[in-house]
């Protein structure tokens, strides 16, 4: 990018530059050359010192240099001027120039000078990308994100290159795929990470109540409006909200998400006094958001601001080589939350998990071997101890399987034994929870548990 106030001196930059293969850009003024950052990424920026005409003191350059920087400490910025002096080339680097030039230049220097800086950018860009991708899937206290399927490397490569900004991005996939954990993994990444990211399911709001929990209100803005609330913008301030399932924010409603996106200033309902929020967003869908926008249900002007960047997750059958390794890592997560041994699968098992399609991606193969952990007596994982439909037997038939002598008794037993601790589980071991969902006495279940030697958990699943 070069800065000039004056059209002759852009148009030789670019003569000079565009024959070596080199892309430029060119802007009149400060003001233009930010919002130009904004919009794209530079590996060196060539910048006047004066932009008023009669003007010499090269106060505007220092002062643009300054926001530059605020802007991109790493950014190589070289400075020009006609009226170059060695104390003003002094003060320029103090403030963060990498090099400086006088008009008229020479045009081997400049060259040379852009050349280097670009050079030594772009190395310093893929080491920094690559630091980041290491300590983003290593750290303690990340979130896990087992992903070593070829499909998944172009993911890796851009939560790595946009994690550490501040664009929008909009990750879409089907359901299960790992949204959620994808938007914590750029939240992490980013300079944000030290403040909050709250999570909000849009398609699990009412419409009636979407403003309020999004904006939020103050006392007295309607009737059950007793007290002010905060909204889960203002609670983002300073850091990052992820908006789940975007497609189904109420289509009057995405105006008044817009605006906050455009300006960063909202209203809470029933007050006129204007907050301003510094937030980044990041959404998710499972839904095609172009046709959406086609067809009259998304705002496209709001569609732009949320893409800035789009991250697609593919779906568990198209990246089988992780399935292995993902239930590994949920075998040994289930195992320690519920006080086990460690647990392995059987060929057999880990055969009909690698066959079978997922229609409900990652999140259904976790709930398929936790329900396998939780039913497990011992260290193996067989595949009767999985779903039925994944393994195509019925849970019966996989009883006579395993059991050929089974009684009609035993096998009856079992069944209701594995009901009981599915229920137990999914009640994180509450038992008067599970016997209300039973519809029967809690003491009629304790019983039930003690005729079937049913082992309680002292710690469930939170």
């Amino acid at each position: 990018m070069v800065a000039d106030d004056q059209p002759h001196i852009l148009e030789a930059v670019e003569l000079l530059l565009a024959p070596q293969g080199i892309d430029v850009d060119r802007v009149r003024s400060p003001q233009l050359l930010l919002e130009a950052l904004g919009e794209r990424e530079y590996d060196v920026l060539l910048i006047d010192l004066n932009y008023t005409r009669d003007t010499t003191s090269g106060q505007e350059g220092l002062d643009l240099l300054a926001r530059i920087r605020d802007f991109d400490a790493h950014l190589p910025v070289i400075v020009m001027t006609a009226w170059g002096n060695v104390d003003l080339a002094v003060e320029c680097i103090k403030r963060g120039a990498r090099d400086f030039i006088q008009k008229p230049w020479e045009n081997e220097r400049l060259l040379s000078l852009v050349h280097v800086h670009a050079e030594l950018r772009q190395a310093l860009r893929r080491a920094r990308q690559l630091e980041l991708e290491n300590r983003m899937l290593r750290a303690e206290g990340m979130p896990e994100f087992v992903a070593s399927a070829p499909a998944m490397q172009p993911v890796l490569e851009l939560i790595a290159q946009v994690g550490p900004s501040d664009a929008n991005v909009l990750i879409t996939g089907e359901h299960g795929t790992g949204k959620e954990i994808v938007a914590k993994l750029l939240h992490a990444a980013s300079p944000r990470s030290r403040m909050a990211l709250v999570a909000v399911n849009a398609g699990g709001l009412p419409e009636g109540t979407f403003e309020s929990e999004i904006f939020g209100h103050v006392k007295g803005a309607f009737t059950d409006a007793r007290t002010d609330r905060v909204g889960r913008f203002e609670l983002a301030n300073g850091g990052t909200l992820f908006l789940d399932e975007i497609a189904n924010v109420p289509l009057r409603q995405q105006a008044k998400l817009l605006r906050v996106l455009e300006t960063g200033e909202l209203e809470r309902v029933g007050s006129s006094q204007t907050r301003r929020v510094d937030v980044r967003l990041l959404s998710a869908t499972n839904a095609d958001l172009r046709e959406e926008a086609k067809a009259g249900d998304f705002r496209e002007d709001l569609l732009f601001r949320l893409n800035t960047v789009e991250i697609h997750l593919p779906a568990l059958r198209d990246r089988r080589e992780d399935i292995p390794l993902l239930a590994q890592h949920f075998l040994d997560f289930y195992a320690a939350e519920n006080n086990l041994s460690p647990r392995k699968l059987s060929a057999d098992a880990l055969r009909a998990l690698v066959d079978y399609d997922w229609p409900g991606n990652v999140r259904e193969l976790e709930n398929s071997i936790e329900r396998g952990v939780v039913l497990s007596s011992g260290p193996v994982i067989s595949s009767d101890l999985l779903p039925g439909h994944i393994t195509g037997r019925s849970f019966q038939d996989a009883l006579l399987e395993h059991n050929p002598n089974a009684s009609l008794f035993d096998i009856l037993e079992d069944i209701e034994r594995r009901i009981i601790i599915e229920k137990l589980e999914r009640c994180n071991w509450n038992q008067t929870d599970a016997a209300e969902q039973f519809h029967i006495p809690l003491s009629t279940l304790n019983q039930k548990i003690k005729r079937l030697n049913i082992e309680i958990k002292k710690k469930g699943k939170e």
